[in-house]
């Protein structure tokens, strides 16, 4: 059964790589590539505590005569056994009822904003604010919502990229993918640290559609950074945003603009091959632990049989 504390080792892993591979990849890559991670292994994790739980679990009179064992399970000293089976279920429990209370939650939020959205007429949605926001709003359909202090902040052609830009959030559905990694998050800690590097390749992923929409990089550029110059400028307090919401000032704005400039999605300062090497390792950490994870399946299922007595 050793095996089966590799799908529990393995997510430290994909947060360093994650960042490399947020910087390293095409965004458009990036975000699927990290939302699969994500859901493999809080899959393959979630998988692993439930099969450390069944050993101690037969030391029960009840669960024994249930599964029809001769004699329990044991991997171990029976006391740790045990042990191991009592912090394994708590850590279960713990981890189901969050992503409960995290689906319920993204759903409810999820559905103010359509129905904030339905309100609207129009894809585009004015606000009469002084400050300066700009964000796009899922529903269906989903609406672009704009400040008038942020309309006043940008010229003609920079309001048309950022448009653009929060057009993309939408056409993709990229509040999904960030619903996936927060909840995938839930299952196992070190699984958050996704979070940083998918938020930046989903705003770079928008980056990049917006500027194919203008035709032009340095204007994309010049909108998503004075649209973030002008919200960090002003003293005023910035107007509540419904939960899904995806707004062009977020994340590391002068490395995006700087990737923007750059002329191409991937970092320059990434060589093709680290490319490839961060995308292997990611994926490999989803292959193992869905490996791992099957191995001590198969492992418990013949400890059982032997338990059973059907096998010498």
């Amino acid at each position: 059964m050793l095996a089966v504390w590799l799908p529990l080792l393995l997510p430290f892993l994909a947060g360093p790589v994650g960042r490399r591979l947020s910087a390293a990849l095409p965004p458009r890559q990036a975000v699927r590539l990290l939302a699969l991670t994500a859901v493999g292994l809080a899959a393959t994790s979630t998988c692993a505590l439930a099969l450390l739980v069944v050993p101690g679990a037969t030391h029960l009179h009840d669960v024994a005569v249930l599964a029809h064992l001769l004699t329990p399970l044991t991997s171990g000293p029976p006391g740790a056994t045990v042990a191991v089976t009592v912090v394994a279920a708590a850590s279960l429990v713990w981890c189901v009822t969050l992503l409960v209370r995290g689906v319920v939650r993204r759903r409810s939020r999820l559905r103010q904003a359509r129905d904030l959205a339905a309100r609207a007429d129009g894809e585009l949605v004015v606000l009469p604010e002084e400050f300066p926001d700009a964000y796009a709003l899922p529903g269906r359909p989903g609406r672009i919502v704009v400040t008038t202090g942020m309309l006043r902040a940008l010229t003609a052609p920079e309001r048309e990229a950022l448009l653009a830009h929060e057009r993309a959030h939408l056409d993709d559905r990229h509040h999904l993918f960030t619903a996936v990694v927060d909840l995938a998050g839930l299952c196992h800690p070190a699984l958050r640290a996704l979070r940083e590097p998918l938020a930046y390749a989903v705003e770079r992923s928008a980056d990049e559609s917006a500027a194919a929409a203008v035709g032009d990089r340095r204007l994309t550029a010049r909108a998503i950074g004075r649209a973030a110059l002008s919200a960090r400028a002003t003293s005023l307090a910035p107007p509540a945003r419904p939960g899904p919401a995806l707004a062009a000032t977020a994340g590391p704005v002068p490395q995006r603009v700087a990737a923007l400039l750059g002329g191409h999605a991937p970092d320059r300062t990434v060589r093709p091959l680290t490319r490839r090497v961060a995308a292997a390792a990611l994926l490999a950490c989803v292959v193992v632990s869905a490996g791992a994870s099957l191995h001590a399946a198969a492992d418990l299922h013949t400890g059982i049989e032997i338990a059973q007595g059907e096998q010498p």
